[in-house]
């Protein structure tokens, strides 16, 4: 299912008339993701998968603060490969094709070890890691023909740390760091097997950034005394703002970003310190 808005005003930024999906778009740090491209001059695309309503208002919103740029809504199951090449295909059809894939999707299913089940194990794996490994892999068939491209997986700080009751999160959101590495050498050995050097262009970088706390509609039903606990375990004090995750996203997106690739970013409040 996909829906579309286009308006004519255009405003120039550094990402201007590019191309960006991210999945997990319509909410949350993906929201405020797509918010920050489109802010910067890219049309974006944002899966979503079951909550229309959100999707619903993410485009309204999207439409009323950015007319001009390409905003399309695109429902599919990142958990299934054939979905995430499905929803990808969709995006360059649709926008003519893919500058920036932003990896964020995910999901929790809490239980300590010895309550686990398979498909607690099984399904959190599937949309958070084997999701962005098949998003990933049908991205660069097409920037590698292009040449330049930008792919950016949004990991976490439990990937770092580990929790209590996620281990099935953590052990996802740590693959993304190898995953992370793995693409950004294969996208630059398969550049120079296609004759299509990096040099000093854009180049086709991948990296990952690993929020901390974030107050999302998450943290809503979580009982403040929880939430103080964990304020107090952050260096600097405070849960971290969507938009302080965008705007990393967003530099590592634009061409000025060219010399970073393989790389972990932390935005975490100085937790892994």
């Amino acid at each position: 299912m996909t829906i579309t808005a286009n308006m004519q005003q255009k405003t120039e930024g550094p990402l201007q008339d590019r191309v960006a999906l991210v999945t997990g778009g319509a909410r949350g740090i993906g929201a405020a993701i797509g918010q920050r491209l489109a802010s910067d001059g890219a049309g974006v695309a944002a899966g979503y998968w079951r909550h229309e309503e959100p999707a619903r208002k993410f485009l309204e919103t999207m439409t009323a603060e950015y007319p001009g740029r390409r905003i399309t809504l695109h429902e599919g199951n990142i958990g299934a490969a054939d979905d995430c090449r499905r929803v990808l295909q969709e995006v360059i059809d649709q926008h003519g094709r893919l500058d920036i894939l932003i990896n964020n999707a995910g999901i929790t299913v809490d239980r300590t070890v010895a309550k686990m089940t398979d498909e607690d194990w099984q399904r959190v794996i599937a949309v958070n890691l084997s999701g962005a490994f098949f998003m990933a892999q049908a991205a660069l068939e097409h920037m590698i023909a292009r040449g330049t491209g930008r792919i950016i997986n949004v990991s976490s700080v439990i990937g770092e740390t580990g929790n209590i009751g996620q281990a099935n999160y953590a052990a996802s959101k740590s693959g993304m760091f190898g995953l992370t590495k793995s693409l950004a050498r294969e996208a630059l050995f398969q550049l120079s097997r296609a004759d299509r050097p990096v040099g000093d262009g854009v180049g086709l970088t991948v990296n990952a950034v690993t929020p901390g706390y974030v107050a999302t509609d998450m943290f809503a039903s979580i009982p403040d005394k929880v939430i103080d606990r964990i304020r107090h375990q952050i260096p600097v004090g405070r849960l971290g703002k969507p938009e302080e995750i965008a705007r990393v996203v967003a530099f590592l997106a634009a061409d000025e970003s060219s010399y970073i690739t393989g790389q972990v970013w932390s935005v975490n409040g100085g937790l892994d310190m």
